[in-house]
């Protein structure tokens, strides 16, 4: 399943000049989980038209893996350091061409809470890289939440492991999103996103659920493809009323449409005193989208159309009829409490044209 990152802390500091020429920022993850911990450095130089970005970080957490062969699971520890370097070209004020240098060392300790465990070497990998994207940026924000006009970005990203053969990775993608203003601060939000990994390694997208997702689900009924080389995971642009994994593969396309009318700010000529009511919202929303391997989501190469039954002595293929594109409706509300962007979803979804019940998802981050 994915591995989400859960409910911890995180504090950042931040000291700048006086023409914000120079930037220095530094933040540290924790102690809600002591097994989670994390530091990250930025350093900013926007002085020249040519904008720099040095960026440090370092993360461990430890991860439970069932072990049938043994009695206890095996515990291991990753520590993951890293280090970016950021260069940015303005061509005006909304768009800019942005190039990042990577270099990644990830440490895989296997703890000692066995005798069977103590011989077991460390794995280090080491991974070099790069990130080239152009960026797009003509929106304003109207208010928490609410913007207005049309940004996007299109990228492609690239990693090889030192020393070692077949390592090699890639992911291109994009990113559109409009928002039309309707009346006052009542906006229209639309987004289309997708993304393919092609290599020897591979990444693989889970489709569903919410960015933030509380308390996350995840559907293990959709099985991935076990003859892709997958390395790297990560949540497709959001599905609501489907739990995580709802679909998955090295490729993916999503569509989202949301109104987004903020009840008590708009009837209200100034600014209310409660924080909350200020940012009290209601939305109105659809979700379509798909993620597959192989050409495309019909493709006979998709997993997802295909099912595998192994016994002792024989092994049975199936290929399935069902629909591999996900839509889903529903409403949610959002505010700010204490500090914190809470967005609470009724999402209905449709799985091969069969209405599912509804799926209530709690979430902690702004929408797209």
């Amino acid at each position: 399943g994915f591995k989400n990152a859960g409910f911890d802390g995180f504090t950042m500091i931040q000291a700048k000049d006086v023409f914000e020429d120079y930037k220095l920022t530094g933040g540290f993850k924790g102690p809600v989980q002591l097994n989670n911990t994390g530091f990250i450095a930025i350093y900013e130089n926007l002085k020249n038209r040519i904008d720099k970005k040095t960026q440090l970080s370092r993360q461990t957490f430890e991860d439970f893996l069932n072990n049938n062969n043994i009695d206890e699971p095996v515990i291991e520890k990753t520590i993951t350091n890293d280090i970016k370097h950021q260069y940015t070209y303005p061509f005006s004020e909304v768009s800019s061409i942005r190039f990042t240098s990577n270099i990644r060392y990830d440490k895989i300790v296997t703890l000692t809470n066995s005798p069977n465990n103590l011989t077991t070497p460390n794995r280090n990998h080491l991974l070099l890289g790069g990130l080239f994207e152009y960026v797009f940026d003509a929106t304003r924000p109207l208010a928490l939440n609410i913007n207005n006009g049309f940004k996007f970005k299109t990228w492609i990203e690239g990693y090889r492991e030192i020393n070692q053969v077949n390592t090699d990775f890639f992911v291109m993608g994009f990113d559109l999103r409009n928002y039309q203003k309707i009346h006052r601060n009542i906006v229209f939000a639309s987004r289309l996103a997708g993304s393919s990994s092609f290599g020897s390694q591979k990444l693989i997208y889970y489709m569903g659920g919410v960015d933030g997702y509380l308390w996350a689900q995840f559907d293990p009924s959709v099985v991935p493809d076990p003859s892709q080389n997958y390395q790297f995971q990560t949540i497709a642009t959001p599905i609501r009323g489907f739990y995580q994994n709802a679909r998955n593969g090295n490729s993916f396309v999503g569509i989202s449409n949301e109104i987004r009318v903020p009840l008590f700010s708009y009837f209200s000529r100034k600014p209310l005193k409660s924080d909350f009511l200020e940012n009290f919202m209601l939305v109105g929303f659809n979700d379509i989208g798909t993620a597959w391997t192989g050409k495309n989501p019909y493709s006979s190469e998709n997993s997802f159309n295909n099912t595998i039954y192994n016994g002792h002595n024989y092994s049975i293929g199936i290929q399935n009829q069902k629909e591999p594109i996900i839509y889903s409706y529903g409403f949610g509300i959002r505010s700010r409490l204490f500090g914190y962007y809470i967005r609470l979803d009724w999402g209905y979804g449709i799985d091969d044209h069969i209405s599912m019940p509804s799926i209530k998802q709690l979430s902690l981050a702004l929408d797209f």
